[in-house]
């Protein structure tokens, strides 16, 4: 088959999240089965304007903050140079609105909707011109067959009046040879780790909170940061004001080798987001042996057994989460217990599961549209 995408990013752009990795890591493996794969996407600082990753061809075009009013003419540039079987619409933020143009078979990939949740990080202009481009997507889509990847995004949609036979799950993996896949030794000093982009709509600051309350009772405990973001600043001075900032530590990126040791060796890792389409991190912080504290919302839920890879608490609920976390770095037996229990749950994600469910759904599609 030849297969044209189009992201907002690819998997090099430093702007990219869990999105890109679910699109890049799903079609470089079916890139390897010889299938012929286009990537549309933006440029970044120093991106070349064509090269290929994984097999898969990415050709950019255009700045980040206006590639979906180039999107239209992209594609008639693209589907011009070469006759594709069907579009992939990897809709991220802003849609680019497809159905409206694309002659050839069209299957969309949707990870989560905002909603209101984009105001916590956007202000009222931005966030509104974010809100209302996620409500046209219940016109413009109505006919069009989706991927989600998680049962509350496929919920999400149900609630928005797609039918349910319109959408399939794909879920996010892991790719199991670049983690430990097992528990492994930890730090000396009880740690917990967040992991994952530090932006204000994932409420880091409610983890810096819910530490602080502990600190005094576990003097010896560290919170470590693995990740960058416009926000650590803001986290930085609230370490200072809680009188907490020597006992925190900020990474940055890391490699994905560094990422794994330090994810086996903390003790727990905290996802506090308001909302995310799925929880990849929490997968991979449980593939390196170490269970995840998460905020019970849509998406998150779906990637944490509870009981058995983790624990769920309410979001917001700053008393709790600290409650679950000094249960876990007090609590030696639920800890390992948890631990054994997270790397038996990562087991059961694989991204050559998804990337034959992905392309058993694109052949679907192109096979309706004959």
């Amino acid at each position: 088959m030849k297969i044209l995408i189009f992201n907002w990013q690819d998997i090099k752009n430093p702007f990219g999240g869990g999105a890109e990795v679910h699109m890049h890591e799903i079609f470089s493996r079916i890139a390897a089965q010889g299938h012929d794969i286009t990537l549309g996407c933006c440029m970044f600082e120093g991106s070349p304007a064509e090269e290929i990753i994984d097999g898969i061809r990415v050709v950019r075009t255009g700045k980040r903050n206006f590639f979906n009013l180039l999107v239209k003419q992209f594609y008639k540039k693209l589907s011009t140079e070469k006759k594709y079987d069907i579009v992939i619409d990897d809709i991220n933020k802003i849609p680019f609105y497809m159905p409206r143009y694309v002659k050839e078979p069209l299957l969309a990939i949707s990870h989560h909707f905002f909603g209101k949740a984009i105001f916590r990080e956007a202000g009222l202009i931005t966030g509104s011109y974010v809100w209302l481009a996620e409500k046209r997507v219940n016109r413009v889509y109505r006919n069009t067959p989706f991927v989600v990847v998680s049962d509350s995004t496929l919920n999400e949609f149900i609630e928005r009046g797609f039918k349910r036979e319109q959408i399939t799950i794909v879920t996010n993996a892991i790719e199991q040879e670049r983690f430990p896949m097992k528990v492994c030794e930890k730090f000396e000093n009880p740690t917990v780790v967040y992991f994952g982009r530090l932006k204000k709509y994932k409420s880091v600051d409610h983890l810096v909170r819910a530490f602080a309350l502990i600190a005094g009772k576990v003097p010896e405990a560290r919170l470590e940061f693995i990740g960058r973001g416009d926000f650590q600043p803001e986290l930085m001075k609230l370490a200072d004001k809680l009188d907490i900032i020597d006992k925190v530590k900020f990474y940055g990126y890391v490699s994905e080798e560094e990422k794994a040791m330090l994810l086996s060796k903390s003790h727990i890792a905290v996802n506090t987001s308001i909302k995310e389409g799925w929880g990849i991190t929490n997968i991979e912080a449980n593939a390196c042996g170490t269970p995840v504290i998460s905020a019970n919302v849509p998406g998150l839920r779906d990637s944490v057994k509870e009981g058995l890879s983790g624990l769920l608490y309410e979001y917001g609920n700053i008393g709790q989460l600290s409650e679950l976390i000094l249960r876990l770095i007090t609590g030696r037996q639920e800890l390992m217990r948890l631990s054994e229990g997270a790397v038996q749950w990562a087991k059961t994600f694989s991204w050559d599961n998804s990337a034959e469910l992905m392309l058993k759904r694109c052949e679907e599609v192109i096979a309706e549209n004959i």
